[in-house]
């Protein structure tokens, strides 16, 4: 294994969030937040200069990363980052416990939006923007930037990116990756921008647009007002906001293949049609369903568009009480939070890709079971599903639920209700945020005990990371000396 490497990059990413911090530090000045919440940020940019310029001093000679050193690299560096991205709120004392500032970061970072602040306006306005921003870094994925902006990145770097960019697998736009990592945030850059423009031009203040465009760009869903969006109380801000999230719920490669004027890739592209068609499909069921709960059409529209589309794309953001709908309407919203957005987009979920290979290799086993010789080949955008990447699915699947079960089964020790327990780890472990029951869209995560924090955090981590770079760290075999991957 190439400790030094590891090491390394991992010192780079620190001395990035150092540099990350700069921008909030500039604001808790600009804003006056008060001599507590200067010092914390300075105090934590100097610890992580400290940890992170020796740790990166030298380049090592031999810069050979492979699938092992990928999956530690991204596992300790998101749980690093969450811990001393945790630090300001503690050393500010604007979150006293490390657990609840650890928790609210983790969910920043891993575009979750479960929060246990139960006055979010209460916050200083640097550190609303430190909330705010985890999301916008963590949503295309931490690494990824590194890879975009910091120098003499080793073409093994493509094993951080399948890694950490969310999905069944990978796709490279350009040969170097580098090159790869900045196509895909100059893409998310840019449609961030037009969204920010598109909420200030619909009345919001600067700074509530450029947080809330950080939240729907991470497909976090952080609110700065206690009742999140619906604050507003403007139609037009919640469709902004609804195709702003649909959008960021999309494959990032098919931006690309825009910019390209490569229509037909697009026109052809399964998942988004599917993705597409879900999303209709969510908004007409749950309008028969609730039509009688308002006199207003338009409302009701508005309101079930702006909740399918932060909950398919695993957002958070609420302008209305889903947890006060008909059990069928919240039904298709939680099957909607499993299935989640597009792969290699920042939504989270299984990712609707995994979900229709699962469904077309399901009907190609019954085709088989009446001429059991049949040779079926499953097609995915006309071209051949591997073998080895449907396994890999069924894996991924099968490891999927055994862990919710046991998320499940952990959480409910504290937990007053089965529902709360079980929506508590749907939305953490697939990153939407708000649940039902006692973590509803109305209500926070709070209430609930120190040591499900903890396990809602990991399962946040889990969800975001896709299992395995969390999963490895507890393999036994990567302790050993000379072991061989």
């Amino acid at each position: 294994m190439n400790n030094k490497m590891i090491l390394y990059i991992i010192g780079q990413i620190l001395k990035l969030e150092a540099v990350f911090m700069i921008v909030p530090l500039i604001l808790s000045i600009v804003y006056n937040d008060g001599k507590n919440v200067i010092f914390a940020f300075l105090a934590t940019i100097i610890l992580l200069l400290v940890i992170g310029v020796p740790s990166s001093l030298k380049l090592p000679k031999n810069q050979k990363i492979f699938a092992k050193e990928g999956l530690i690299i991204v596992a300790f560096s998101w749980i690093i980052l969450s811990i001393f991205g945790a630090f300001p709120f503690v050393f500010s004392r604007e979150i006293p416990s490390f657990i609840d500032a650890f928790f609210e970061v983790v969910s920043g970072f891993t575009t979750t939006g479960a929060s246990i602040l139960t006055d979010v306006e209460a916050m200083s306005k640097s550190l609303l923007f430190w909330r705010s921003f985890t999301h916008f870094v963590g949503g295309m994925g931490v690494l990824v930037l590194a890879l975009a902006i910091l120098p003499k990145n080793s073409n093994q770097s493509l094993h951080i990116m399948k890694a950490e960019v969310p999905g069944p697998t990978f796709g490279k736009l350009v040969a170097k990756m580098s090159y790869n990592s900045r196509i895909l945030y100059l893409i998310y850059i840019f449609i961030t921008l037009v969204v920010t423009i598109l909420l200030k031009l619909g009345g919001l203040p600067w700074f509530d647009s450029i947080l809330h465009a950080f939240g729907a760009a991470g497909t976090g869903g952080f609110g700065i007002k206690n009742n999140s969006v619906a604050f507003y109380n403007s139609a037009y801000v919640e469709y902004v906001l609804g195709v702003a999230m649909l959008l960021f719920g999309m494959n990032f490669n098919l931006f690309y293949a825009l910019l390209l004027k490569n229509f037909k890739q697009v026109y052809k592209n399964e998942e988004l049609r599917y993705y597409l068609l879900i999303v209709f499909g969510a908004i007409v069921l749950i309008a028969f369903n609730i039509h009688s709960m308002y006199d207003d059409f338009s409302t009701m529209i508005r309101d079930i568009f702006f909740t399918v589309s932060s909950i398919i794309t695993t957002t958070g953001f609420s302008t209305a009480d889903f947890d006060k709908w008909p059990v069928f309407s919240k039904t298709i919203l939680l099957l909607i939070m499993f299935v989640g957005g597009c792969a290699g987009s920042t939504a989270g979920g299984l990712k609707i890709s995994r979900v229709l290979l699962l469904f077309k290799n399901v009907v190609n086993e019954f085709k088989k079971i009446g001429t059991p010789n049949r040779v079926i080949s499953l097609r995915m955008d006309g071209k051949a599903v591997p073998k080895e990447l449907l396994e890999g699915i069924n894996v991924y699947l099968a490891i999927y639920i055994t862990i919710f079960l046991i998320l499940i089964c952990c959480v409910s020790l504290e937990m007053p209700d089965f529902v709360s327990a079980f929506s508590a780890v749907t939305a953490t472990f697939n990153n939407i945020g708000p649940g039902m029951g006692v973590v509803g869209p109305t209500c926070n995560y709070s209430a609930i005990s120190p040591i499900n924090k903890v396990i809602l955090s990991f399962s946040m981590l889990l969800g975001r990371l896709e299992i395995f770079p969390i999963l490895f760290l507890f393999s036994p075999n990567l302790y050993k000396r000379n072991t061989k991957y």
